[in-house]
């Protein structure tokens, strides 16, 4: 697999699909069987970004290894999801309005949709605020995003999408979304009702288990 030319996509795809805009927000792939993450580089034009440019680092020590751009400022972040969440691949930070709004009133989003069960795991919550590129934030995330939730809100900030690979993560980043659009929209009629834990359980291990054509 060519890390540095899925980066590269993925960059421009992140624009196509409105979830960020000019140079914020960021992206990372982890190849398990190196211990090598790939990361965008710190404020580059997406379009413009090259396979040169990516930036690979250590994950035991957060060294670079390869490449002469600074690695993305949320670094950290990146590296602290794929150490303490086991079998996630691919980690994007975006920054989507609907899901921009939540996080400026510092609220979660609910499982009010069965796609947000499925895919982000339930209630998607917010990280205390913390200012971008630090270790707090990169702790706060961590906190948030908790043993098996694929997705969290950052505080005045964006959101942090998960996935065992880099389809998967931007499915979790469209169904966060949608979801908050759809929450958003529901508050403005009326009291949105929340799936209940024990339904999101049961579709989180159907999906994962039983959905779609097996292997």
């Amino acid at each position: 697999m060519n890390y540095k030319a899925e980066l590269v996509t993925a960059g421009k795809q992140m624009l196509e699909k409105k979830l960020t805009v000019e140079t914020w927000g960021n992206i990372s792939l982890y190849d398990a069987e190196s211990g090598l993450v790939y990361m965008t580089p710190s404020a580059m034009p997406y379009h413009t970004i090259t396979e040169d440019d990516v930036v690979v680092v250590r994950l035991s020590d957060g060294e670079v290894v390869e490449g002469t751009r600074k690695p993305t400022i949320e670094k950290e972040l990146h590296l602290e999801v794929y150490r303490n969440r086991p079998g996630i691949g691919a980690v994007i930070h975006t920054h989507p309005i609907y899901s921009q709004v939540f996080a400026a009133l510092h609220r979660s989003i609910p499982a009010v949709i069965d796609e947000a069960a499925q895919a982000l795991g339930g209630e998607v919550e917010t990280a205390e605020y913390a200012l971008p590129g630090s270790q707090e934030l990169a702790e706060n995330t961590i906190k948030a995003l908790g043993k098996d939730k694929m997705a969290c809100l950052l505080a005045n900030h964006g959101a942090v999408c998960l996935g065992e690979d880099l389809g998967k993560a931007f499915k979790t980043c469209a169904v966060l979304e949608m979801t908050a659009q759809i929450y958003h929209m529901a508050l403005q009629i009326g009291t949105p009702h929340i799936i209940p834990e024990d339904k999101v359980a049961f579709m989180r291990d159907f999906v994962a288990n039983h959905y779609g054509q097996g292997k």
